[in-house]
């Protein structure tokens, strides 16, 4: 990941000076919106790892050996891609990116084979995204957890809370 210098005050600079942009939300796949706002809180559904509609990788996330498809490093990354589909389903409903003040909370769902433990690991790109657009105030409580099968097969599935002006 880039280096952001401080003076990038808003999300939105942070954001563009990581070279990333939100990209367009994607259409729920069943009978739910991609973020509900509730006072100054919005939740987001779970955000899967999809590029232009499309799922960056599939399978679960572990050692080949053990089964796993999907290497932790890799995974760590596809974290990160489905945690920037979440903040813009949460932008969408705020206001846009700056109109979000903090990230609350998180919970990352990791499709693991049986032997692997390294979640947290995964997660951890969905995490260090949020502090590197939101410094601070992306600091966020967090629950990471193994699940033997995700939605099409995604190995990752991000859903966050976050505070908005």
């Amino acid at each position: 990941m880039t280096a952001v210098t401080a003076d990038a005050a808003t999300p939105s600079r942070r954001l563009a000076a990581l070279g990333l942009a939100l990209p367009t939300v994607p259409s729920p796949a069943g009978a739910y919106v991609p973020a509900r706002r509730h006072g100054e809180l919005v939740w987001t559904a779970g955000q899967l790892p999809l590029v232009d509609g499309v799922l960056a990788a599939t399978g679960p996330v572990g050692e080949a050996a053990d089964g796993g498809s999907v290497p932790a490093e890799r995974a760590a990354d596809l974290a990160r891609i489905s945690a920037l589909n979440a903040l813009a389903a949460a932008a969408a409903v705020a206001g846009g990116l700056d109109a979000i003040t903090g990230v609350v909370k998180v919970v990352g769902f990791v499709a693991s084979v049986p032997a692997f433990t390294g979640q947290p690991a995964v997660i951890n790109g969905a995490s260090d995204l949020f502090v590197a657009v939101f410094g601070d105030a992306g600091r966020h409580a967090r629950s990471a957890v193994g699940v033997s099968v995700l939605p099409l097969n995604a190995p990752v599935e991000v859903e966050i809370v976050v505070t908005v002006s």
